[in-house]
C-alpha cells in the first residue's frame, strides 16, 4: 500500500448530500482511485490513488458533473490574504457569481485558471448554490430560479390571454428550468447514478407534460429550484461558520526590523519574527511575549468571556485580541500552523470521516431511492391495469410518489447536524475528529481523568509560608534569592509568589546545588539553605511542633521546603500544584449527568489522595502508563464505555485503549494528534460540554430522520388517496430538506 497517494480537492457547488454521493460514484470507477471521501460541510473531496492515476481526469470528471474544482495544494500555495476565495471556492459563491459582473470573473479564474473547462461546464450544475458572500440572486442558481419563475408568471398571463396557446406556455416555461437540471441528470447517469434526484425531477416533469398537466410541471420544477437555492444557502451557512474562524486573524502585521517597523502581510511572517500588537489591535501570529503585559481578549477564539492577563513568557493567539498595552510578541507558528489554521484543517478534515448513522443512512438510501421508483412504477400501472383506473389519474399519482422519493432530506440529516456541531465546539475550543468521535462521546459512562496538567495546572503554586525564627516575608525574600535563576518547578513556584508579592530578592552569591537536598548560598553576608526537611534535619535538629506541622502539610500532598539561615530553622515554604479552577464543578457537572470519574496518576498516593478528596473523585495512583492502560481496559470489561482525558503525551497508551481518547491543554502544545478528540483551553468543564453536545447531536439527529421520512410518509398517503397532487409532493421533498438544514443549524448556537 505504499504507493497509495492521496490527494485533497475543493469543490464549489455541493449543497446536498445527493451531489456528495453523485461525485463520490463517479470518482470511484476512474482508473487507480482506491477510496473516495466527499464532504459537502466542508467542499471537499480526498481521493486516494495510485501513483499513475490522472488527476486531471479525476477533476475533469468531477467538472462534467457540473461541480467547480481545484485541488487543494493550489488553494493552500496561494497566501492566506487571498482567503476570501478560499471561503468562496468551498462556498460555491465565486462560480455562482461567473460572469455576472467583471470583477468576479476574473477571481473566479484565480483558482480555476490551469482548468478553463470547469466555467464552461459549470452552467449545468443547478446545484451550485446561492452564494454564501453576496446577494443569492447573483449566483447561476439564484438567476435561473428567477427566470423560471418569470416564465412561468409569462405563461400564466400568455394562458389567460390566449387559451389556445396556454399548454405551449407552461411547456416552454418548464423546459427553461428542466433543462440545466436533465442535462446533469444525464451526466450523473453516465458517471454511475442513474437515480439522482436530478433524473427523478426530469421523469416527473416529462411524464405530467405527456399526461397533460402541464401547468402543474412548470411549477413542480420551479418549486423543485427554489427549494436547491435554499439548501444553498442554508449549507454554505454551516461552512461559513467554521470558516469565520479564519477570518478572525488580521490580514497584516507590524514587523519589527532593526529598531524600525513596518507593516507586511501576516502570512509572510517567519517563526522568530518581533512584531508589534498596539492596543486594540487583533494579535497577527501565534507567538510569545518578549515585552509588556496586557489583558487578553481571547473570546473569538476561546470561547473566555473575561479577558486573561498575560505577560513575558505568556502564549498568546492568533485572532485574540490586545487589550490596555502595546505589545512585543515573537512569533511561534507560521501563518498556515497557527493554532486557528489548525483548528480548521482538523474540523474540514473531521468533517469528512462519517459517523457510524451516516453511513448507514447512506447505505439505506441507496436502496430507498431504487425502491421508491420501483413503487412508483406499481402506483401508476396497476390500478389502470388490473382495477379499471384511469391512465391519467394514476400516472400523475405515479409521478408525485416519485418525486416524495427523492431521499435528499434524509441523506443530508445526519451530515449537517454533525458539521454544525463539529463547528460550533470549535469555536468553544472543542475538537472532535469527526462523526464516530461526536457520536462517541454522548455514550461515555466512565471518564478516567490524569491528575497532572489535566485536574490541576500542572505547576505548584506557594499554599503557605511558616515563620519559624524568621517573619514570613523575609523567609520568601530569602528563598528567592536562592532559586533565582533556577527553571525547577518548585523554584519557579517561589520566585513567582515573591513577584506575586512584590518582594525584590536580594543577590546571592556561591550558590552550590547539592543533589537531591537542596541549594545553599551566601545572601547578604549570611549563610542560607533551602531544601527538603530530611535534608534540612540532618542540618539542625527539627522539635516535635516542626515534624507534626510538616507531616499535616505532606498529609495535605503538599511538598515542603526548609530554610536554615546560619544554622538557625528560618521557616518553611509549602507548595502543591493546585487543580483547576472549575476542576470541582467541572467533576460534578458528569457525575449529575450520571458519567462514572476517577483520577489516573502517576503521582504519590498521598498527595493523589489530597487533590482527590478535595474534588471528590475516586484515585488510583503512583501508577505506570500501562497500568493506566490495564485499568482503562479494566473498566471497558467492567462493561464502561470508557473516555480518557489527559495531556496526551505519557497517557498515549491509555488514550488509545480508551473507547474516546481527549487530549487537553493550552492552545498549540496539545497532542491534538494523539487523540481522538481535544480540549484547547485546559477547563475541565468543557469535558460535561462535550459529552452534552454530542447527545444534543444525536437527538437533532433522530429528529431530522423523524422529520424526513415522517413528511414523506404523509405526503405518500395523501397522494395515493388522491388528496395531493405535484405540487406538495414536490414540497415535501424540498421542504422537507430544508427544514432539516435548519434544524440541524440551531446546533451552531454558541456552547454555554
Amino acid at each position: 500500500m505504499s504507493d497509495v497517494k492521496e490527494t485533497r480537492f475543493r469543490v464549489g457547488g455541493m449543497d446536498c448530500a445527493s451531489c456528495a454521493s453523485k461525485i463520490d460514484t463517479a470518482v470511484r470507477r476512474m482508473p487507480g482511485v482506491s477510496d473516495v471521501s466527499v464532504s459537502v460541510t466542508a467542499g471537499t473531496m480526498r481521493v486516494q490513488h495510485d501513483a499513475a492515476s490522472d488527476l486531471e481526469a479525476i477533476a475533469r470528471k468531477v467538472t462534467g458533473l457540473g461541480y467547480a474544482v481545484t485541488p487543494a495544494a493550489a488553494i493552500a500555495e496561494k497566501p492566506a490574504g487571498k482567503h476570501e476565495h478560499d471561503a468562496g471556492c468551498c462556498g460555491g459563491h465565486d462560480h455562482g457569481h461567473d460572469h455576472s459582473h467583471g470583477h468576479d470573473h476574473d477571481h473566479d479564474h484565480a483558482g480555476h485558471d490551469h482548468k478553463p473547462k470547469a466555467a464552461a461546464v459549470e452552467g449545468l450544475h443547478g446545484h451550485d448554490h446561492g452564494p454564501t458572500e453576496g446577494p443569492w440572486w447573483k449566483g447561476k442558481k439564484g438567476r435561473l430560479t428567477i427566470l423560471a419563475g418569470a416564465a412561468l408568471v409569462v405563461a400564466y398571463g400568455v394562458g389567460h390571454l390566449f387559451p389556445a396557446i396556454e399548454t405551449y406556455a407552461f411547456v416552454i416555461a418548464m423546459f427553461i428550468g428542466l433543462v440545466p437540471i436533465a442535462r446533469r441528470a444525464i451526466m450523473a447517469a453516465l458517471a454511475g447514478t442513474p437515480f439522482s434526484i436530478e433524473m427523478l425531477m426530469t421523469i416527473a416533469a416529462v411524464g405530467a407534460v405527456i399526461i397533460n398537466a402541464t401547468e402543474e410541471a412548470a411549477a413542480v420544477v420551479f418549486l423543485f429550484l427554489v427549494g436547491e437555492l435554499l439548501e444553498g444557502v442554508a449549507a454554505g451557512k454551516a461552512r461559513d461558520s467554521i470558516r469565520s474562524l479564519s477570518a478572525l486573524v488580521p490580514k497584516t502585521a507590524l514587523l519589527e526590523e532593526n529598531g524600525k517597523t513596518r507593516e507586511v502581510p501576516a502570512e509572510s511572517l517567519s517563526v522568530g519574527a518581533v512584531i508589534l500588537v498596539r492596543p486594540g489591535d487583533r494579535i497577527s501570529a501565534d507567538g510569545t511575549i518578549i515585552d509588556g503585559d496586557s489583558a487578553i481578549d481571547e473570546a473569538p477564539v476561546t470561547g473566555e468571556s473575561t479577558p486573561v492577563r498575560k505577560e513575558v513568557g505568556d502564549t498568546v493567539f492568533a485572532g485574540t485580541v490586545n487589550g490596555d498595552a502595546a505589545l512585543r510578541v515573537r512569533v511561534t507558528a507560521a501563518a498556515a500552523d497557527n493554532t486557528i489554521a489548525r483548528v480548521v484543517k482538523l474540523v474540514e478534515e473531521a468533517q469528512e470521516s462519517k459517523a457510524p448513522t451516516e453511513r448507514f443512512i447512506d447505505r439505506f438510501s441507496k436502496y430507498y431511492t431504487p425502491g421508491v421508483v420501483v413503487v412508483a412504477a406499481l402506483v401508476a400501472i396497476i390500478p389502470p391495469l388490473f382495477l379499471g383506473g384511469i391512465w391519467s389519474e394514476w400516472v400523475y399519482k405515479g409521478l408525485a410518489v416519485l418525486l416524495i422519493g427523492c431521499p435528499c432530506a434524509l441523506v443530508i440529516s445526519t451530515p449537517a447536524a454533525i458539521a454544525a456541531s463539529l463547528s460550533a465546539g470549535a469555536r468553544r475550543g472543542l475538537l472532535m475528529k469527526g462523526g464516530a468521535v461526536l457520536e462517541g462521546l454522548g455514550k461515555l459512562t466512565a471518564i478516567a481523568f490524569d491528575k497532572t496538567g489535566t485536574l490541576t495546572e500542572g505547576k505548584p503554586k506557594v499554599t503557605d509560608i511558616i515563620a519559624f525564627a524568621t517573619p514570613a516575608e523575609e523567609v520568601l525574600r530569602l528563598a528567592a534569592a536562592l532559586e533565582a535563576g533556577s527553571s525547577h518547578p518548585l523554584a519557579l513556584a517561589i520566585l513567582g509568589k515573591a513577584a506575586e508579592d512584590g518582594i525584590v530578592a536580594p543577590v546571592a552569591s556561591g550558590s552550590k546545588a547539592l543533589g537531591g537536598k537542596g541549594v545553599t548560598a551566601i545572601v547578604e553576608g549570611k549563610e542560607i539553605f533551602l531544601g527538603s526537611p530530611k535534608a534540612t534535619a540532618e542540618r539542625v535538629s527539627l522539635s516535635d511542633d516542626v515534624k507534626a506541622a510538616t507531616a499535616t502539610l505532606n498529609d495535605d500532598g503538599k511538598t515542603v521546603s526548609m530554610l536554615v539561615v546560619d544554622g538557625v530553622l528560618a521557616g518553611a515554604i509549602a507548595m502543591r500544584d493546585e487543580p483547576r479552577a472549575d476542576a470541582a464543578a467541572g467533576l460534578k457537572a458528569l457525575k449529575d449527568a450520571g458519567i462514572k470519574t476517577i483520577m489516573l496518576t502517576g503521582d504519590n498516593a498521598r498527595t493523589a489522595k489530597a487533590v482527590g478528596a478535595e474534588l471528590g473523585i475516586e484515585v488510583r495512583a503512583e501508577l505506570m502508563p500501562e497500568d493506566k492502560q490495564r485499568i482503562v481496559g479494566e473498566l471497558q470489561r467492567e462493561g464502561y464505555v470508557v473516555g480518557k482525558i489527559g495531556d496526551g503525551i505519557n497517557d498515549a497508551p491509555a488514550l488509545a485503549a480508551a473507547n474516546v481518547g481527549i487530549a487537553m491543554g493550552g492552545g498549540t502544545d496539545v497532542a491534538l494528534e494523539t487523540a481522538d478528540a481535544a480540549i484547547l483551553h485546559g477547563r475541565v468543564g468543557d469535558v460535561a460540554l462535550m459529552t452534552d453536545l454530542s447527545k444534543r447531536t444525536m437527538r437533532n439527529i433522530v429528529q431530522n430522520i423523524v422529520l424526513s421520512l415522517g413528511l414523506k410518509g404523509v405526503f405518500l398517503v395523501t397522494t395515493i388517496v388522491g388528496i395531493t397532487g405535484l405540487w406538495p409532493a414536490i414540497l415535501a421533498d424540498t421542504g422537507a430538506t430544508v427544514l432539516v438544514t435548519l434544524n440541524a443549524l440551531r446546533l451552531l448556537r454558541p456552547i454555554k
